[in-house]
């Protein structure tokens, strides 16, 4: 052990994978602790399948970053589960502890009571995006799912978007195949439904499928499709308008979801113990954001009801929080309040964990972005990078790091114990490297893809 200093950083994603190995020089060894089997957070589980490229992508860019020397993979532990967060600062010798762990936490629908129906005619978006993505592996044991025509979707962003599309194109393969007919997910997606029907020679009247309703609590030219330009740009907000319509008449055009404007949920419509519906309030247009009409709430029945009004970083006992952040004392490092040596990275600062923000922090949304992201165009996987303020962070933070006492060899080893001791049936504990061989950890983990069971079966 030649590093001077150790660090640890939870969650080997896009934040994480990329503070790794701007750590990782001749006196950092990091160890990367990760809640799941493979480090991608949500290029693996909130990207929907189709965006095959794009994941494949970015996936390697997150494996040549960890699969370097001092840094040390840590698989199936997550902060506060495996490890407790205030044993971790107080008893554990690293000279920084980096929270990368991403937002995974759906943001409640809010609606009294309501949660009490999920599995029961309410689904959140992010296990229903992890179904969609994964339900054709044979070793699934992930959340179970069941599309219904004419769902009610709550939100207003890309995510929404994705979840209508991916509810409209379900229950258009589920019609199709009682026809007696097939196209795989990856053509229809490329198609859009009014093309795939045309291509299989039979009309959409046929199908009579019931679409799917987006209901948005602002106006339909707020729904962050784009960049708000600055305040002070009337003609630039006009521009910015007219491109997030255009972008969603394209999206509705080809995928044939509803959406509906101005709309608030306020309460439940709860039939034999299911959710059927949503009661929702009418908004009108306000200073500060859309106000709620008085006596304007309505039932809209609805076998199905999908939030997808966001994502939020998961609370972690004793990290402090304050809202849906953490509270971060220094923005140019990610210090957390009261935690000296405790930083937070990505989307666990920001308190965001939308595929937008995961893909395009720091950088301009361009219009074709968002409509090649969205498939509305023939082009390849979009965007071309993926951006992130972590190295920035980081080399704030190293200089924190270098004025910690140097890490003496056999605290080195005190540490390897604690890893061992405290998860022992990972792979590797017990060594001076603790952690997994990490290109042979991926290679045995890669879940089965749905483009290459497509493949097999049409090479036969």
């Amino acid at each position: 052990m030649n590093a001077k200093h150790a660090v640890a950083i939870f969650g080997g994603a896009v934040a994480g994978s990329e503070a790794a190995a701007n750590l990782a020089r001749d006196d950092v060894v990091v160890f990367v602790f990760e809640q799941n089997a493979l480090p991608y957070g949500k290029i693996e589980y909130g990207l929907p399948m189709w965006h095959i490229k794009l994941r494949d992508k970015y996936e390697r860019l997150i494996d040549d970053k960890l699969n370097r020397p001092n840094i040390h993979f840590i698989p199936g532990v997550k902060l506060g589960r495996e490890i407790d967060f205030s044993e971790l600062v107080e008893k554990w010798p690293f000279a920084a502890v980096l929270l990368a762990t991403g937002a995974w936490k759906d943001r409640p629908l809010p609606v009294p009571g309501i949660d009490a129906y999920i599995g029961k005619g309410l689904y959140y978006q992010n296990p229903f995006v992890q179904w969609f993505n994964h339900k054709h592996r044979s070793d699934y044991d992930g959340p179970q799912c069941h599309v219904e025509e004419g769902a009610i979707i709550v939100g207003g962003g890309l995510a929404s978007i994705d979840v209508a599309k991916i509810h409209m194109m379900e229950n258009f393969l589920k019609k199709v195949r009682s026809m007696g007919l097939e196209m795989d997910i990856f053509t229809l997606e490329r198609l859009g439904l009014p093309k795939a029907a045309e291509k299989l020679g039979i009309s959409l009247s046929q199908l009579d499928i019931q679409p799917c309703t987006i209901y948005y609590r602002r106006r339909l030219v707020d729904m962050p499709l784009s960049p708000n330009p600055p305040r002070d740009e009337p003609s630039l907000w006009e521009k910015t308008h007219q491109v997030r319509l255009k972008i969603l008449t394209l999206a509705r055009e080809k995928y044939l979801f509803n959406v509906e404007e101005l709309h608030s949920p306020v309460d439940m419509h709860v039939q034999d113990g299911r959710l059927k519906g949503l009661v929702f309030r009418r908004n009108q247009p306000g200073e500060n954001g859309p106000v709620g009409i008085p006596g304007s709430a309505y039932v809209v029945p609805a076998p199905l009801v999908i939030s997808s009004i966001g994502s939020i970083p998961e609370k972690i006992p004793g990290v402090p929080c304050l809202g849906d952040r953490l509270c971060v004392e220094d923005p140019q490092t990610g210090k957390l309040n009261g935690l000296g040596h405790v930083y937070a990275l990505g989307n666990a600062i920001t308190g965001k964990g939308n595929i937008k923000e995961s893909l395009h922090h720091g950088r301009k949304v361009s219009e074709h972005i968002v409509r090649a992201y969205l498939g509305l165009e023939e082009t390849p996987d979009a965007p071309e990078e993926i951006k992130t303020p972590v190295k920035g962070q980081v080399d704030n933070l190293m200089k924190d790091i270098q004025r910690q006492p140097e890490l003496e060899p056999e605290q080195y080893a005190g540490l390897c114990r604690l890893i061992e001791e405290t998860c022992p049936d990972r792979p590797g504990m017990g060594s001076d490297r603790p952690g997994v061989d990490y290109v042979k950890w991926v290679a045995e983990h890669k879940p089965e893809r749905l483009e290459d069971q497509l493949k097999e079966h049409h090479g036969r």
